[in-house]
């Protein structure tokens, strides 16, 4: 069955602008990233002009394998080398579309996310020429009602150009809309239908968005393998988590898309890794050398993954209650941050280089215990005159539910590196605020000289960094300093890097980066399946325990800081989370 689907090879060494050469990377404004995608071997020049999300420098001056007979080969200048793949570019552009299609596209995540960050991506001119966005769902729209509806959630929040009006109705005339049923052959081959007679007779890319529920993947691809695929271009899917409920099932669905598809074209999108502080990860760490030598035991105390949403289901309960906060929250999004934070150095920028290291750190690590895990459930709450209600009064939810809503846990990393630090998560909802963070914990000052002026407390002494990766992207240093005066007071400090102050440019949505990575072929923030393997297999046992033994979660208020056990957890290990300060910690 996978034969039907036609990825394009990516093999080759030279540029061949023939019929091989059929995959399309973005337009202008990722340029440079295109060049670094087609032409693997670049040297970059002084010029060090950044644009790709890749990091790769981004001027070609030599490219070898085939290019003797180019103008590469003779050693033009940058500006003549730009207007020679430009050149290039719109000839391919003229022969070639993207099809877009949203499976799902009646849902709340096409409609406040997906829809939104296409429109982004073509206000920034980050698509090509020639693109269509197909709906598909089985709710009965016409192509003016998905327009209306999509129209209601655009926004031109990048800047505020005349134009935005106008790039707004551009937009909208290349969306459509087909209804059909996710497990229909025949539906299927009525939207290959319509997407041929748009694409003209170009070479046709495509790609698939699943924004719907797991359980009908399988059957979304088989259609679309089997009826929708291109027949001259490339066709890649995006499948949106959870994949699977533990090790099984997701193996399972590995296996069902892998009748269809290749590794290549399943794009597991997790949008935590395209968050900008998470892109920055990696270069705080490798390209500062102030930081590089301290990322290990030896300066090192502790490591904290804290997500906190200020409010509950309300709801949306139904779905929730299947997965849970472990599978929802830590098992994909605090585990993915975790594993890049502490990942060896990468050969190179390149997707599989960085994912390799990233299954190391994961196969590394031991499974979870019960011992070192803490789950929760709020409960309803007055405050202010209002009342809260808890997670077992939303109407979507059993009365006798024992889903956790919150979890801490401890992991370890068995490795050279990390050995004996640990690595706490917290992942909660109807917390008292809304966040995202990781917190950098680092070891006492031996035998320091100020220790009486900190009293019993060392860790009012211990230097933290601190990545806030939403709301308020930051990142800042909590450093110990003299207050001015003429006594020997000693201050907790910040150097600060708020994002909003030192970059006032609008920060990219997550989705918007990586549908760009998508289309382009970048796999780099996605999710490879030995890497989902390995990431399954450190929570499958506690999910199973915790569901064989019915463990009851500890009650705790909503808008509180979660259950006391918690706190408990750390305390085990000498650790005190980093947000139990004010509201700046």
């Amino acid at each position: 069955m996978a034969a039907q689907i036609t990825p394009p090879s990516s093999s080759s060494s030279s540029l061949a602008f023939s019929s091989e050469f059929n995959v399309w990377k973005p337009m202008r404004c990722c340029f440079f990233k295109w060049v670094s995608q087609v032409c693997p071997r670049i040297r970059p020049t002084n010029h060090f002009r950044i644009k790709s999300s890749n990091g790769h420098p981004l001027n070609a001056v030599s490219m070898q394998g085939g290019m003797d007979g180019s103008p590469l080969a003779k050693g033009i200048n940058p500006e003549e080398q730009e207007e020679f793949f430009i050149d290039i570019l719109d000839k391919e552009e003229a022969l070639s579309t993207l099809s877009i299609t949203v499976v799902g596209a009646s849902g709340d995540l096409a409609k406040k996310k997906i829809f939104p960050a296409l429109f982004a991506l073509y206000y920034e001119d980050c698509l090509p020429k020639n693109f269509i966005v197909f709906g598909y769902a089985r709710t009965k729209l016409t192509d003016e009602e998905l327009r209306n509806i999509i129209s209601t959630t655009l926004t031109c929040r990048i800047d505020k150009r005349e134009n935005c009006k106008d790039k707004m109705e551009q937009f909208l005339k290349r969306c459509f809309y087909h209804s059909g049923e996710y497990n229909s052959e025949e539906n299927f081959s009525e939207l290959d239908s319509k997407l041929k007679k748009k694409e003209a007779g170009k070479l046709s890319n495509r790609l698939f968005y699943l924004s719907i529920p797991p359980n009908i993947f399988v059957d979304v691809v088989r259609c679309a393998s089997m009826m929708a695929s291109s027949a001259n271009g490339w066709t890649r899917v995006i499948v949106e988590k959870p994949f699977g409920r533990d090790s099984e099932s997701s193996a399972e669905l590995t296996r069902c898309l892998k009748k269809y598809l290749t590794e290549d074209q399943i794009f597991r999108i997790d949008h935590y890794l395209g968050k900008e502080l998470v892109e920055n990860l990696s270069v705080l760490r490798f390209s500062n050398l102030i930081f590089e030598p301290l990322w290990s035991r030896n300066y090192i105390r502790n490591v904290q993954f804290i997500f906190s949403e200020d409010f509950g289901t309300e709801g949306r309960g139904g779905y929730f209650d299947n997965y849970g906060i472990i599978r929802d929250i830590m098992q994909n999004h605090l585990l993915q941050i975790l594993a890049l934070f502490a990942m060896e150095t990468p050969v190179s920028l390149d997707a599989e280089d960085i994912r390799n290291e990233k299954v190391k750190v994961l196969r590394s690590m031991k499974p979870l215990e019960l011992e070192d895990v803490i789950i929760g459930q709020y409960k309803g709450h007055n405050k202010g005159g209002r009342a809260y209600p808890g997670y077992t009064d939303d109407s979507t939810v059993p009365k006798n539910s024992i889903t956790p809503t919150f979890a801490a846990a401890a992991l370890f990393i068995n490795n050279a590196r990390w050995d004996g630090v640990p690595f706490l998560m917290k992942a909660g909802k109807a917390l008292h605020r809304k966040r995202a963070e990781i917190r950098v914990q680092f070891r006492h000052v031996p035998g320091n000289l100020y220790k009486r002026n900190f009293g019993t407390d060392l860790d009012k002494a211990t230097n933290e960094l601190v990545l806030r990766v939403q709301p308020d992207e930051a990142i800042y240093l909590k450093i110990n300093n003299k207050v001015p005066g003429l006594g020997m007071r000693l201050d907790r400090s910040d150097l600060n890097l708020l994002y909003r102050a030192r970059y006032p440019t609008e920060i990219p949505d997550a989705y918007e980066r990586l549908l760009l990575d998508a289309i382009a072929g970048e796999r780099r923030l996605f999710i490879r399946s030995d890497e989902l393997n390995a990431a399954w297999s450190l929570f499958t046992p506690l999910l199973k325990e915790l569901e064989a033994k019915k463990i009851a979660p500890e009650l705790y208020p909503y808008g509180s800081r979660g259950p006391v056990g918690a706190h408990y957890l750390a305390a085990k290990y000498n650790v005190r989370w980093g947000d139990l300060g004010g509201e700046d910690d």
